[in-house]
């Protein structure tokens, strides 16, 4: 399982909320790709957008935070 987040950076409002989940999901497929290039089936991969939701280090609103923008494998 593969999961992307953001910051909550986006433009306010529904705009950013979409992109951000958008960016999330984009992050994702990029680690998908990397991890099927190193020998990973393809099939073995789920991945999750979950945009600016489940921050792991909560912000004010409109905030730029590194440790938010992240990808989490999880092994099950």
């Amino acid at each position: 399982e593969v999961n992307g987040y953001t910051d909550n950076s986006a433009a306010p409002g529904p705009i950013g909320v979409k992109y951000n989940l958008a960016l999330s999901v984009k992050r994702a497929k990029s680690v998908k790709a990397e991890l099927i290039r190193d020998g990973v089936p393809a099939s073995a991969i789920d991945i999750h957008g979950y945009g600016e939701a489940h921050p792991l280090v909560p912000t004010g609103p409109n905030t730029r935070e590194p440790q938010n923008r992240r990808v989490e494998i999880i092994l099950h």
